[in-house]
């Protein structure tokens, strides 16, 4: 695909760490370095809208990712598996969130793209949708339903209860996602994710479900803290509950797609954090 549809010949193909919302390669055609992305087709036009806003941070001086058409013009290809997309490889090395100077840059970076994306708007942006849960397929296991419901219901009150900073998300900010480049000291992310809009604490409670809870990630917060987009009284409020959606969003992905071993790690962290 990567031959037929952008006129890359691969000389070294690389798998990227797994995260929650798509899977990736690293990969060398021509000398130069790309990113390619495969998510759900029916994430197309969220996925577009994450090109587009890795477009609009360059333009605003963050370091992104830079899309790189199909020889059509396209943005994105669907193949059997998905929708794929190929984007400029940022020099460096990935960052690491278990480092707490990498957390820091981790944290800052988000809230720089938070801030880089206040105004921004694509037609494929659609506000982030919350698990349902009365999905037939949360009956995988018998806790997954009542867990589901639960987060649900405390996000449902935090936001009838607190007022929530809204923006454009990234969408899955795993640290792999984030590069810096030890000869500059620039950073940002490889790609925008499946954007599209909610609090934006969601995509800090996001990161840190990746650095592995918040006992784990105080550097991280204080990075994202230190960028400004929002208030450490709303962090405090919000991160907890939204924390434990993001592990509800696993619980139901991984009931969806028949993963054990997503199950496995959602029902820890979802018993620690109910």
């Amino acid at each position: 695909m990567l031959r037929d549809q952008w006129h890359l010949v691969p000389s070294e193909l690389t798998g990227l760490p797994l995260v929650l919302m798509s899977c990736g390669w690293d990969f060398t055609a021509g000398g130069a370095r790309y990113v390619a992305r495969l998510a759900e087709s029916a994430a197309r036009q969220s996925v577009e809208a994450g090109l587009a806003a890795a477009q609009h941070l360059l333009g605003a001086r963050i370091d992104a990712g830079a899309p790189v058409r199909t020889l059509g013009g396209a943005l994105t290809v669907v193949v059997p598996q998905g929708v794929l997309a190929v984007l400029r490889r940022l020099p460096g090395r990935c960052l690491d969130g278990r480092d707490p100077v990498d957390q820091q840059w981790w944290g800052e970076r988000l809230g720089a793209v938070h801030r880089a994306l206040r105004g921004f708007r694509h037609s494929g942006l659609r506000p982030v949708q919350m698990p349902d849960p009365d999905a037939g397929h949360l009956d995988a296991e018998p806790w997954v339903r009542d867990a589901v419901a639960g987060a649900v219901g405390a996000v449902t009150r935090l936001t009838v209860t607190d007022q929530l900073t809204y923006g454009v998300l990234h969408g899955d900010p795993a640290p792999d996602v984030f590069a810096i480049d030890p000869a500059t000291g620039r950073s940002g992310p490889l790609h925008c994710g499946a954007s599209g809009t909610g609090p934006l604490v969601y995509d800090l409670a996001a990161a840190v479900a990746y650095a592995g809870g918040p006992e784990h990630a105080a550097e991280l917060v204080a990075g994202y803290l230190g960028a400004g987009p929002v208030s450490a009284d709303e962090v405090e409020a919000a991160l907890p509950v939204l924390l434990r959606l993001r592990w509800a969003v696993l619980a139901d992905r991984s009931a969806r797609h028949d993963c054990p071993e997503g199950l496995m790690l959602a029902r820890a962290a979802l018993t620690e954090t109910s």
